[in-house]
């Protein structure tokens, strides 16, 4: 079992910055790549951003490539999500997940553990 919590969601103007923390335990997290989503209300849960065990690779979805940015710390079982220049659009609860294995994936049912979520709210 991998425990994930979430955390640094808030509210912030259009064009701001919020860094997203995601604190695991449970198993060595080197041994997971580590994913975000995010769900809108109404809407299904999509793929924001994935990294593998390394920290060598990661992968963005074309919506937030070049705004936000992926970082882990296998030291301190965590992983940052830094988002900047946030929109409206970004409004959303943020999961925080993990799967088994080095590499980074996209695809949501490849991810095992799931965080609560954190609540990120963008005003225009």
């Amino acid at each position: 079992q991998v425990q994930l919590v979430e955390s640094g969601g808030g509210l912030v103007q259009a064009g701001g910055s919020l860094r997203l923390s995601c604190a695991a335990s449970g198993r060595t997290f080197s041994n997971y790549g580590m994913g975000w989503f995010r769900q809108a209300p109404g809407k299904e849960r999509e793929f924001v951003a994935s990294i593998g065990w390394s920290d060598s690779t990661t992968v963005y979805a074309d919506a937030v490539k070049g705004r936000f940015s992926l970082s882990r710390d296998n030291a301190r079982n965590t992983v940052y999500l830094q988002m900047n220049m946030l929109k409206p659009e970004d409004t959303a609860v943020y999961y925080c997940a993990a799967r088994w294995g080095p590499g980074i994936s996209t695809q949501l049912l490849a991810y095992t553990y799931w965080g609560q979520g954190t609540q990120v709210t963008v005003s225009s």
